[in-house]
């Protein structure tokens, strides 16, 4: 549903990009109401991942002012200032630590503290961007588009998977006056591949499992390969069993393409999983995102997309694979906080129309007024 504004607050309908939604007003400073969350569902309201999402977004800023109604159907959100520091925070179990970290990179360099954020919850799931690939593929971007200091550092303490969780992520994140312009047109060739198997709770042998099967498919198509095995025991393993891996391949022009597979939350009935099926699912991935192309890897579309929007009053240029249905909406909601517009134009070779696509927009020029200096 397209935003309405009423009584000067823009008023969304319905739970899907509410995170995003989140964000943006947070970034921009404009109040949001989001109405009929879930309405119709058996079970009505906000879920509990995105109440703990609403919290971290409330430790991290000064002076946020929130009502929710009392089935959770409607929510109301005026932002504070963004304020960072030390933070500590325990994600709901329901989905992956990524999902967090996904949004905090994007509001991080604007915080009048630099951010030393510290998640507990679930490392690796099958939904949501496991930590690996943030740490491959989604922190290059961020360093970027950051001014001067950009020593961006993400660790893994401890993984942890679902049900029990039990994992531990370290982040730390610069604040910047202004974000650069970026020109990313060209992604180069993939040089190497590089990627980490583990194996949480479970026998060692499964991870060199895993490892055997994705460089059976990789090696067809270059020479160098290298997967490293982590094997998590004790309490560095967190509190369940699972296994996964997550492949980067990196190209000539240092940009990043990922691909990632997780053992399933196996539950009474459910299928056994085997680990060479995980390695062929990861590699085949890894070459659908390079198929897909572009100069981002798709989960971090969004928050390219934010960092293009809310930087110095000059033309940037990214190539992007086919933009996912998360993207195109975030688009949409940039227009409605910051009325930005993108140029989007389909990239020809030779007549013929290829499925990336070109963005361009000139930043509104977005200056974090907590930090005096450049």
């Amino acid at each position: 549903m397209p935003a309405k504004i009423i009584n000067k607050v823009l008023t969304y309908e319905g739970s899907n990009y509410l995170r995003y939604r989140l964000l943006l007003s947070t970034l921009s400073g404009k109040p949001v109401r989001i109405t009929d969350i879930r309405t119709k569902d058996d079970d009505p309201g906000l879920k509990e991942y995105e109440i703990s999402f609403i919290r971290l977004l409330d430790k991290i800023t000064n002076g946020t002012k929130i009502e929710v109604n009392e089935t959770g159907t409607n929510i109301y959100y005026s932002p504070g200032l963004l304020n960072g520091g030390e933070l500590e925070h325990d994600c709901s179990l329901q989905r992956g630590i990524g999902y967090y970290l996904e949004g905090i990179m994007i509001i991080a360099p604007f915080c009048k503290n630099c951010v030393n954020l510290k998640l507990r919850g679930v490392t690796n799931n099958t939904t949501d961007p496991s930590i690996d690939r943030i740490q491959t593929a989604g922190i290059p971007i961020l360093k970027k588009f950051l001014a001067g200091d950009n020593e961006v550092v993400l660790t893994i303490r401890k993984r942890g998977v679902a049900p029990l969780g039990g994992g531990e992520v370290h982040f730390k994140c610069p604040i910047s006056r202004n974000l650069k312009t970026i020109q990313m047109e060209d992604s180069g060739m993939v040089k190497r591949i590089r990627g980490t198997a583990c194996s949480i709770r479970v026998s060692p042998a499964i991870a060199n499992r895993i490892v055997e099967s994705a460089k059976s498919v990789l090696l067809k198509f270059l020479p160098d390969v290298y997967v490293y095995i982590d094997h998590c025991r004790g309490s560095t393993g967190g509190k369940s069993p699972g296994f996964g891996v997550t492949l980067t391949a990196d190209t000539t022009k240092e940009v990043f393409f990922s691909g990632q597979a997780f053992s399933p939350l196996m539950t009474t009935g459910s299928l056994p999983c085997v680990p060479e099926d995980l390695g062929k699912e990861a590699a085949m991935k890894l070459l659908d995102e390079i198929y897909r192309n572009g100069c981002v890897d798709s989960p971090f579309q969004s928050m390219t997309a934010a960092f293009m929007a809310l930087g110095k009053k000059d033309v940037c240029k990214v190539t992007m694979g086919p933009l996912t249905p998360a993207t195109i909406q975030f688009l949409r909601d940039l227009r409605d906080f910051f009325g930005i517009v993108f140029k989007i134009e389909p990239i020809k070779e030779e007549d013929e129309i290829l499925s990336q696509v070109r963005l361009t927009c000139l930043g509104i020029g977005y200056t974090n007024i907590s930090k005096r200096t450049l």
